[in-house]
């Protein structure tokens, strides 16, 4: 299997709230190679959760464009919407109950899981190899009343891959979780990353599970404030030319702040010039 790339340019998203637009994604630029492992970060209400269901087509974009893959899901058909979630992209949401049917065990859940995709004619994987793959099918059988919190969001996340699918996107899949069986999610997560070549864009809160993650995206204001590589943070230039500073700049730099850049050496500094009243 070949992870599928995703791709956003110029991503806007608007809902109505007590009578006011508000916009929670504000021109989101993203590119996720096919088969990449990578986390999205930043603060509650900054767009995490909109940008996951926009690229997974529960939402449509208010403007800009999303491909996944060969799709273009801002133009798509809800027909094409609905093939592609059945078969190439899924969705966990947060907290393991919220994607299990609560009266099945986790072989069931999974074939369950697995009907769209089988009317679709897909070949998918038995529910007990799929199991196996997360580490459950000693468990496959069991009511869900008797697994553990890890093993519910391990039950959770196998529902998500029962149609072998090129994008696997996770709300928060650790969160609520001791340090162990959070490992242990994560440990299966880059197991099937690797193994299957699935593309993995999860959302989290938690450093150390950001800190696991060989690349992260920092979703601010509606915006990509920043990266993280190899444990190193970096600010992104958007395609208009706006920069978002790191949190602790923005302490140092109030609003209305001017700044210079000065060039030298091939090199940037941003010197403060006092403020724009």
């Amino acid at each position: 299997m070949t992870g599928l790339m995703v791709r956003t340019n110029g991503l806007v998203h608007i809902y109505r709230a007590e009578g006011h637009d508000v916009a929670a994604l504000s021109g989101v630029d993203l590119h996720v190679a096919p088969g990449e492992l990578m986390g999205l970060l930043g603060p509650s209400g900054a767009g995490k959760s909109t940008l996951m269901n926009l690229l997974a087509g529960v939402f449509r974009p208010s403007a800009g464009k999303i491909h996944i893959g060969d799709a273009e899901l801002s133009t798509a058909t809800g027909r094409e919407i609905d093939r592609l979630r059945a078969t190439e992209v899924s969705l966990t949401l947060q907290g393991a109950a919220r994607n299990l049917l609560p009266y099945a065990s986790p072989a069931e859940n999974v074939r369950f899981a697995q009907r769209a995709a089988r009317r679709s004619g897909k070949d998918v994987p038995e529910p007990r190899e799929v199991l196996a793959d997360v580490g459950l099918n000693a468990d496959a059988d069991a009511p869900l009343s008797t697994l553990t919190p890890g093993e519910l969001q391990l039950a959770a996340l196998a529902v998500a891959l029962a149609p072998r699918p090129g994008l696997l996107l996770a709300d928060e899949p650790t969160s609520q979780l001791d340090h162990e069986a959070r490992d242990g999610v994560l440990t299966r997560l880059a197991e099937i990353n690797r193994s299957q070549g699935t593309t993995v864009v999860l959302v989290t809160h938690d450093p150390h599970v950001a800190a696991f993650l060989p690349r992260t995206v920092t979703i601010r204001d509606g915006r990509v404030g920043g990266e993280g590589r190899s444990g190193e943070e970096y600010a992104v230039v958007t395609a208009d030319g706006f920069l978002p500073l790191p949190a602790h700049v923005r302490d140092d730099l109030p609003p209305g702040t001017l700044v210079r850049f000065h060039q030298a050496d091939g090199r940037y500094e941003i010197v403060p010039e006092g403020t724009h009243e």
